[in-house]
């Protein structure tokens, strides 16, 4: 009887592990409670890791309009945390717009673009040897940040859309952000309030010319905002908190929304929308889901460094094999300050998959900024992956009323 009781055991103990997982409001929760080897530390020390989770649904109606439900773990849209790279891709959708608002015949994304210092703290540029003319663009500036987030190409285009005007559009629009200083510049908040002479010159003649804009609203923060118990200056470490009053401030419930309108346009109002041509909008996408051994210029696909996951987090982490051919992910990530975050669509055309996910954590468990000393390997990408993967399987045995038709986001990829 003794080994039949544990066989018994066994199967009971299974039957309770896959027991059904109901899309209740702790949903998120539940799916992690479910894997406690992955995420006993992750619960335990929500807070403490300042996670941020949101997971929403898609389900398609008998003509494949899209309805969405979501589902969020601890998230708090007045806790600030550090977006990093996360801000560039409405950077890259303003700057698509006020080539629009422009209005003038032959400038388009693709006409070269000249950069000239006007003020302390600028840098200019006449050049780009990543692109196939060796001239700089908002199309290639928005190729690189999209597909390797490059801090240079989004400082470009913070310099033509203007710091004001990125502020004003985005809040106007109801997405709740502040966006005040360019990346990877230890620069003041007057030199950032103050950006670079834009020209836009093709065949020798000058399309456009503008020149250094100026914010006249200091964008005076709501409140100060000081983080952890130190942080090194000069290879030192004071011991104080550290100032974030005057970074930038983008939360994950913005940063969906945000996505979403660009993913789906007709599914949000009007006014949340961004003025992009099919055929703009169609670049934007293809440059989020490509992988840099898809592009010949720039040049990624002879750099050893760049594996497919190199921007995608949730379900790949640091995983150096190639992504399955069936699957692309359409995201922006960021990493910075110890702070990881990731703001994803992913798609399955085989299974016919798709959700949105978007996730923010903070690794830097010593409570110390600006010494690198980050759990990025050991904390971060690890959940990135994990969450990914539990939500991933939770979708590919989810019912849905329709099978989706996932057609719009099979794109043409330069290689």
């Amino acid at each position: 009887m003794k080994p039949l009781f544990g066989s018994l055991a066994v199967a009971l103990l299974l039957v309770a592990c896959q027991r059904e997982i109901t899309p209740d409001k702790n949903l998120l929760e539940n799916l992690m409670k479910a894997r406690p080897e992955l995420f006993s530390r992750l619960l335990a020390e929500r807070d403490t890791l300042e996670v941020q989770l949101i997971y929403t649904q898609i389900d398609r109606d008998e003509n494949n309009v899209p309805a969405f439900r979501t589902f969020s773990f601890n998230v708090d849209s007045n806790r600030y945390f550090y977006p990093a790279s996360t801000i560039k891709l409405p950077m890259v959708l303003l700057a698509l717009e006020k080539l629009h608002d422009l209005d003038i015949e032959g400038l388009d994304r693709f006409t070269p673009m000249f950069h000239d210092s006007a003020y302390h703290g600028q840098l200019s540029a006449h050049a780009d040897t990543t692109s196939a003319s060796g001239l700089p663009s908002i199309d290639h500036y928005a190729k690189k940040i999209l597909i390797v987030s490059d801090n240079d190409a989004s400082n470009r285009l913070y310099e033509f859309v203007g710091q004001q005007r990125v502020n004003e559009s985005l809040n106007a629009r109801g997405y709740r952000c502040r966006i005040v200083h360019r990346l990877e510049r230890p620069l003041t908040p007057d030199e950032n309030r103050h950006t670079e002479a834009v020209r836009f010159v093709k065949d020798g003649q000058v399309l456009f010319q503008q020149p250094m804009l100026v914010n006249t609203d200091s964008l005076r923060p709501d409140k100060i905002v000081k983080k952890g118990s130190g942080f090194l200056r000069n290879n030192t470490v004071i011991n104080e908190p550290f100032d974030f009053t005057y970074k930038n401030f983008y939360p994950i419930t913005t940063q969906q929304k945000l996505l979403r309108a660009l993913l789906f346009p007709e599914s949000v109002p009007a006014a949340q929308r961004f003025n992009l041509t099919p055929e703009e909008r169609r670049a934007v996408l293809a440059y989020m889901s490509q992988w840099p051994r898809e592009s010949d210029y720039p040049p990624y696909a002879k750099d050893t460094t760049l594996y497919d996951a190199y921007c995608k987090f949730f379900m790949y982490g640091e995983d150096r094999q190639p992504v399955p051919q069936h699957i692309r992910i359409f995201n922006k990530v960021g990493d910075a300050y110890g702070f990881l975050l990731d703001n994803a669509y992913i798609v399955d055309f085989e299974n016919k998959v798709e959700f949105m996910l978007t996730a923010v954590i903070n690794t830097n468990t010593d409570g110390v900024y600006n010494d690198g000393r980050y759990e990025y390997s050991t904390v971060g990408f690890p959940f990135f992956k994990d969450i990914g993967r539990a939500v991933y399987d939770y979708e590919l045995q989810r019912k849905r009323p329709h099978v989706p038709d996932l057609s719009a986001f099979k794109l043409t990829y330069s290689r």
